[in-house]
């Protein structure tokens, strides 16, 4: 008999709309591949989870994005249930979603990135924290939710208007030129080299990320051209990343390119995310198509090496 599969999607961080669409699309790609699927919209009431996974499926493919999905806080769960899961187990999901401690952690393997600073949401309202242009984002929140960019000239709004809160934390980094470059990971293996060029404004934001709208959406270039040292090292530092971390299954990392000054450039990283998007716009399936899977062998094979930490 085929292995029973239950795909959590949905939840109730910013990211639920893009979970119920990577939830479908991976339902119906591991129909495709025999397994006897059922779909579960997660909510904050852990005991009708529980219910909902009772009997116990076979593995749990998770197509949760953004937190408690994606910051352990699920994993937990299902480690304490002791059902095999997709993605990595609840240490990984946390540290990659912190992202300052994330890059710390990357940066002891040898992976450069921008040096950033926590501040209070309330601090930008009294002036700019370090020159500009610089970044400024959640350091607990995925698919670039809640990213600003500052540069010379603007006019920086009140937070309220943003809708930060004024003792919010935010992390402030230098804004890195050049462009911007993602590699996907599959268990030992870093699969492909994609640059994103975003259209509209020119930054690769939530929109950008997962709108059919031709005006704010963006064009992935795969394989990237690239210099081949800044394509090996791209490949070498995201692989670098995933293990860093301790992820397993499938991550995706993020980097600046910055070749605005000199060649080949210098490339830093940004963030991993540990549970990447899974939808017809996601870099991830598309990378495996490059690499010679479908979605429903990519699919399959998170499915096979689903597994709990303890």
């Amino acid at each position: 008999m085929s292995k029973s599969v239950a795909v959590l999607m949905g939840g109730v961080s910013a990211e639920r709309e893009v979970s119920l669409n990577s939830g479908a699309a991976c339902a119906t790609a591991l129909r495709e591949a025999n397994y006897r699927v059922s779909e579960i919209d997660v909510s904050r009431d852990m005991a009708a989870l529980v219910a909902a996974l009772e009997p116990a499926p076979d593995a749990i493919f998770n197509a949760l994005h953004g937190r408690w999905g994606e910051d352990g806080c699920v994993q937990g769960l299902l480690e304490l249930l002791q059902i095999p899961y997709t993605h990595s187990g609840v240490l990984a999901s946390a540290l990659a979603m912190d992202k300052v401690m994330a890059k710390s952690v990357v940066a002891a393997a040898g992976v450069a990135s921008p040096t950033g600073l926590i501040v209070k949401a309330k601090e930008l309202d009294r002036g700019d924290p370090m020159p500009r242009p610089y970044v400024v984002k959640p350091p607990r929140e995925g698919s670039s939710v809640g990213v600003r960019i500052v540069r010379e000239g603007d006019n920086q709004p009140p937070i309220a208007v943003i809708g930060w809160q004024p003792d919010q934390d935010l992390l402030v980094e230098p804004f890195v030129p050049g462009r911007e470059l993602t590699v996907s990971v599959m268990g030992d293996r870093a699969l492909a080299v994609t640059e994103i060029k975003p259209l509209g404004d020119g930054f690769y934001d939530y929109d950008a990320k997962y709108s059919d709208d031709s005006q704010v959406a963006a064009v992935h270039v795969i394989p990237a051209e690239v210099p081949e040292s800044i394509y090996t090292q791209a490949l070498d530092a995201s692989l670098a990343a995933h293990k860093a971390l301790g992820c397993r299954g499938v991550s995706r990392s993020d980097f600046r390119y910055d070749d605005t000054v000199k060649q080949p450039g210098e490339l830093y990283y940004l963030e991993t995310n540990t549970q990447p998007g899974m939808t017809s716009n996601s870099l991830v399936p598309e990378q495996a198509r490059h690499a010679g899977l479908s979605l429903s062998e990519l699919c399959a094979w998170m499915v096979e090496n689903a597994a709990c930490d303890s």
